[in-house]
């Protein structure tokens, strides 16, 4: 009797939540197809879901105009090898997860060769460049979008596109109560814990730790007893978060692979921009956002883009509810006087805590993982 080859499946995400959301996708696709295949590039969150990693995509994983030119060789190498692999081994379906300009190069290449694409997570067409729907639209099979209103931008276009849900919103679960976890990281519930998410990416950290760590200096003088909480990214080594952590005067509780569970011990969070602002909203915390790009990079963004906000739950709302500071009013002063203002004023934590409860209903009431592999299946089959 014959039977039929298990189906191949490739991915390539080029950053940290990248990594995640193919590893999550790949593990509800197994649900379904326990022989499935998965191989690309991605880290260690892939490797870890039984995706067999070609190329691991840590040293590529960069935001910025400058800093792309800064590993541009690297980029061209790794997109050389992907492009490669999927001319050789002849996926099912090739899954492009984020990692924008890349994976367009890459979708573009594997349609030539006949391999079907799903591309996930939209480019921002809503804040800048919408002429990119059409541009996407020819090199994919399916767009699949984890915000609702993205759909209506392809729809336009008569590009398919697919609403599959927000992938944070099935993630986003401590492991432990507020309570047992107060307990655990040893913190006194009678004084206000700060968190600080520097980020997920080197650059990030070294533009902005030494701000937040600062910021943190000023509301330990100011605010007796307070308390520092930093949920380590697993894609920071220990040396790189060491190198500034061993210059502050400040005691900061680094905590690895708990992230929900510290942030949900925070009074308020100090916090980059990107997907680390949407899982604290589903949270229910405070944040105060604030980002730093290379000069060149900024000014470019500045030309370009044309949305009011960075910050994702200012987007989904449609107002800036949360205090943004980019670029020259990232300064530790300010940073510290908006988390003070949490702290001190009721009417404004409890307004930003309402408005925080409208971006988890927005965001619906999950499934993305799942909806992403039975729309792969689909399209394979």
């Amino acid at each position: 009797m014959f039977h039929p080859p298990p189906l191949s499946i490739m991915f390539s995400a080029g950053e940290s939540s990248g990594d995640q959301h193919a590893a999550n996708m790949f593990l509800e696709l197994k649900k379904h197809q326990p022989d499935i295949k998965g191989f690309g590039m991605g880290g260690a969150k892939m490797a870890l879901a039984g995706i067999d990693i070609r190329y691991d995509s840590g040293s590529i994983g960069v935001i910025g105009v400058v800093e792309v030119l800064k590993h541009y060789s690297e980029i061209r190498r790794a997109l050389k090898l992907i492009q490669q692999l999927v001319s050789t081994e002849r996926p099912d379906l090739l899954v492009c997860v984020d990692y924008k300009e890349f994976n367009l190069k890459l979708a573009r290449f594997a349609k030539q060769c006949g391999v079907k694409v799903l591309f996930y997570v939209s480019p921002q067409v809503w804040a800048w460049r919408p002429g990119r729907v059409k541009t996407y639209g020819k090199a994919i099979d399916m767009m699949a979008v984890i915000f609702p209103f993205e759909t209506t931008y392809y729809d336009a276009e008569n590009v398919p596109v697919r609403y599959v849900g927000h992938p944070s919103v099935d993630k986003v679960h401590p492991q432990r109560s507020r309570l047992e976890d107060m307990a655990i990281f040893n913190l006194d519930e009678n004084n206000p814990v700060i968190g600080l998410l520097p980020g997920s990416r080197a650059n990030e950290i070294n533009r902005l730790l030494p701000i937040m760590l600062a910021a943190a200096e000023i509301l330990q003088a100011r605010i007796p007893g307070i308390q520092f909480m930093l949920p380590q990214a697993d894609s920071i080594s220990d040396e790189l978060l060491e190198s500034y952590m061993c210059q502050s005067l400040v005691k900061i509780t680094v905590i690895k692979n708990q992230p929900y569970d510290v942030i949900q011990c925070c009074d308020v969070v100090m916090t980059t921009s990107g997907t680390a602002t949407i899982e604290i909203a589903l949270l229910n915390v405070p944040m105060v956002i604030t980002y730093k790009l290379a000069a060149l990079t900024y000014w470019l963004g500045r030309w370009l883009v044309n949305t009011p906000f960075i910050g994702l739950p200012n987007i989904i709302l449609g107002k800036g509810f949360i205090k943004e500071l980019i670029q020259y009013e990232a300064t530790s002063e300010n940073l510290a006087e908006e988390i003070q203002r949490i702290l001190t004023d009721k009417f404004y934590a409890d307004q930003m805590r309402d408005n925080l409860n409208q971006v988890k209903q927005q965001l619906g009431h999950g499934g993305g993982s799942k909806n992403m592999a039975e729309l792969a299946l689909e399209i394979m089959k």
